[in-house]
């Protein structure tokens, strides 16, 4: 009998929520716990920069169980806008971002009512603590003017540190809330137990402690807004309205979303502004400002056939465009959902600071209580113990620990995407500083990607325009790319390429094609297919020989049964090729040349690039086998493709780095895209790697230093309560501050794009 093979699980789901009340590292592995604890939960990451969790659930694992289980652990959460994932559009992310921004300005709008209050207040605490601190009404003014701060100002802090306790677990709103909630409660007492009567209180203690964090807590809302404008400047560039043309009729324009646009669909697009989505012109000519796609700020020409890229901006005059792409496919989506998971991914370097911070506040709590102690048996009063205990509480933060690296990476992706380097995750900044060596690819990479004719020589005495022009003709019908190469570069060099239409026209697989033209026959093919057809190619030899040398592909042109013409037809290398290759090896990296084309060629290319090292005639997995050797030799390797056959060895590689104008399937298999295809601008992603990271290394330094020393100086009473408060909300600005300066970033500027100096030391101003 036979057996039903079992049926494949059902194939997992990425999920975003979005999560408010996160202060904190502690608060990150609160929520990372409870999500990953749900059934049909395979990973769960939380970022507190961006506050969002990435989930990968089983489908039927609901929004509402995982949002339900994130209000169990103390938070709220819900499902991000804009379809299954806010990044399924730009759009949608643009929406997103506009719910984030509203709840940030809701926020902010409260937290500046609650510092107005807690600012005023304090500063009459102070004037009574320290003027007045003997007038027998002093203490008790104090009190009431403490009582708004500690309830309402400092409420945040005291749900999160019950709700905290509650589920068993402590944040940093455990250790503000502990500390104002001591110095408050001796306070009190002290004002209102006769037998406390007349000893210091420390009214001034809780009002600064709530006031200052709470200073220090707007502050970071506000930096940590700025970190995420560029991922939101990015969503919002595609126009929400497009002018269709109902049936293509210029006289019947309908205002529609874009939403509502589908591929084939005709738009105006009118001077100045954005192109609503992905499609070609049809009508008109222009310039378009692409500086969003590519960092340059020269407008580009456009013309009928010319691609456009939705979000970028029409220049003066008015075109009209066919729709090619929409929602998720188009490159601005791909680019938002590529950076919005490049800020939701973490590095290696956070993972050891979320560890960290598990239990960094329940070993906090306990020396604080050790301090206490110690101060308590060593003869010291309940007074004199209380203080350095609570000033322990109060100067630690986990905050500047949580904040180190995501806040990092966060700015690090915008300002990458910003600069057309669209950078996968953390892990990979991580990985692209550490290069050894980088293997290109030639094809689409290094060269343009499309055959060019690039040199013509006449054979004979034969006129070579004429033997051009008949050429073209007969290849006019051929959709071969060497004949499209033929057809192209006679358009550009002759006043009339095409005589009288050719006639007869017949296409040999083995090598070239017939017809008649201008009263002519003509043979236009391999110099082997003409001879093999009678044409005497003896006296060429030279002339190809040179062509071929040159890497070029050598194609005859007989007229008449004669040799008239040898064209050297190949892929051109991009204008930028030479100097990016230049760049890399400035840096110290090994440049390698891998291609599956001739090795003559690669030569040529190789030459020509200034590369030492080549590769040719390698298949895909040829390819991959490289990057595995030189893997193997404990090298770390970059590799950069835009093919298909390149996704094997972007996938081997420690870093694939896939071209822009490439396939889909070489920028999913890539952990970096180069936007425009500059494969220079690898230079810039790891000058933008290198300063990332030692931004990460200073914001994590200076993370444990603070504590490190600061800690230990408040319990030995060196550090009062108010000035610990003090210290701690500023660190967490000063770690969110620092990772701001990557927002500055600037790469190498073209002039000394050959200095290594100028690479390894990136402009990063402030």
């Amino acid at each position: 009998m036979a057996t039903q093979a079992p049926a494949s699980p059902p194939p997992s789901l990425p999920r975003t929520l979005e999560i408010d009340g996160m202060h904190c590292a502690s608060c990150v592995a609160r929520v990372e716990k409870a999500l990953t604890e749900v059934p049909g939960v395979q990973s769960a990451s939380v970022n507190l920069a961006t506050e969002r969790a990435e989930v990968v659930a089983a489908p039927d694992v609901a929004a509402a169980t995982l949002e339900e289980a994130v209000r169990r652990a103390g938070y709220q959460a819900h499902a991000a806008p804009g379809g299954r994932t806010p990044e399924t559009t730009a759009i949608g992310a643009a929406e997103a971002g506009d719910g984030r921004r509203a709840r940030r300005r809701a926020a902010l709008r409260v937290r500046r009512a609650q510092l107005a209050v807690g600012v005023v207040l304090s500063a009459a605490i102070l004037v009574l603590a320290y003027a007045l601190p003997t007038a027998p009404w002093s203490n008790p003014v104090q009190l009431l003017l403490a009582l708004p701060i500690f309830t309402w100002v400092g409420a945040p802090f005291h749900r999160g540190a019950l709700r905290a306790l509650r589920h068993g677990g402590t944040t940093m709103d455990t250790l503000v809330s502990v500390g104002a909630t001591v110095a408050l409660a001796y306070s009190v007492a002290a004002t209102l137990a006769p037998a406390l009567r007349g000893r210091p209180t420390y009214f001034d203690v809780t009002a600064l402690i709530i006031t200052l964090i709470s200073i220090g807590k707007y502050l970071e809302v506000v930096a940590r807004g700025k970190a995420g404008e560029a991922i939101e400047q990015l969503a919002t560039l595609q126009p929400r309205v497009a002018h269709r043309l109902e049936g293509g009729d210029p006289g019947r324009i309908t205002d529609v979303s874009t939403r509502a646009v589908v591929a084939g669909d005709i738009l105006l697009v009118r001077p100045g502004e954005p192109i609503p989505t992905d499609g070609s012109v049809i009508h008109g000519r222009g310039a378009v400002d692409e500086s969003m796609l590519t960092g340059e700020s020269m407008p580009v020409a456009k013309g009928e056939g010319a691609e456009l890229i939705g979000g970028t901006v029409n220049g003066g005059s008015p075109l009209r465009m066919r729709v090619g792409r929409t929602g998720e496919e188009t490159v601005l989506a791909q680019i938002v959902r590529l950076v919005e998971r490049a800020q939701a991914e973490k590095p290696p370097v956070q993972r050891l600071a979320d560890r960290v911070s598990a239990v960094f506040v329940p070993s906090i709590l306990a020396l604080a209580a050790g301090t206490f102690a110690v101060w308590a048996l060593t003869g010291h009063g309940l007074v004199a113990a209380m203080i350095p205990a609570v000033a322990t509480v109060v100067v630690a933060c986990p905050c500047a620990l949580g904040l180190a690296t995501p806040v990092a990476v966060m700015v690090s992706s915008g300002r990458g995407a910003e600069l057309g380097l669209l950078i996968r995750g953390g892990e990979t900044l991580e990985t692209v500083h550490r290069l050894g060596a980088v293997v290109l690819d030639k094809t689409g990479t290094l060269t343009e990607g499309h055959p060019v004719l690039l040199d013509a020589v006449p054979v004979g005495g034969a006129d070579p325009q004429e033997a051009l022009a008949l050429a073209a003709a007969v290849e006019s019908s051929s959709e071969h790319p060497l004949a499209r190469a033929i057809v192209a570069g006679a358009e550009q060099r002759l006043a009339h390429p095409e005589p009288a239409g050719a006639e007869e026209v017949v296409s040999d697989p083995g090598g070239g094609v017939e017809g008649t033209a201008g009263g002519h026959h003509v043979l236009v093919g391999a110099p082997r297919w003409l001879a093999e057809r009678g044409v005497a190619t003896a006296g060429a030899e030279a002339a190809a020989a040179g062509l071929a040398s040159a890497g070029h592909t050598v194609v005859g042109v007989a007229i008449d049964a004669r040799l008239a013409l040898l064209l050297g037809i190949a892929d051109p290398l991009r204008p930028e090729s030479a100097a990016g290759v230049r760049r890399l090896q400035a840096m110290g990296l090994r440049v390698i040349l891998a291609t599956g084309d001739t090795a003559p060629t690669a030569a040529a290319i190789a030459h020509d690039t200034g590369i030492d090292e080549w590769h040719a005639g390698l298949s895909p997995e040829a390819k991959a086998a490289l990057v595995g050797e030189l893997r193997g030799e404990g090298v770390t390797v970059a590799m950069v493709g835009d093919g298909v056959n390149d996704a094997p060895a972007l996938t081997a590689a420690d870093v694939g780095i896939a071209v822009g104008s490439g396939t889909g399937a070489a920028m999913a298999a890539a952990a970096i895209t180069l936007v425009h295809g500059d494969v220079g601008r690898v230079a810039d992603a790891i000058a933008l790697s290198r300063a990332t990271l030692r931004i990460i290394r200073e914001n994590l330094a200076w993370a444990f230093a603070y504590n490190l020393v600061l800690v230990p100086l408040a319990m030995l009473d060196v550090i009062p309560p108010a000035l610990a408060a003090l210290a701690m909300a500023c660190s967490s600005v000063t770690v969110v501050g620092n990772a701001l300066r990557l927002r500055r970033f600037r790469p190498a500027p073209e002039a000394v794009r050959g200095s290594s100096t100028s690479v390894d030391a990136p402009a990063l101003a402030g």
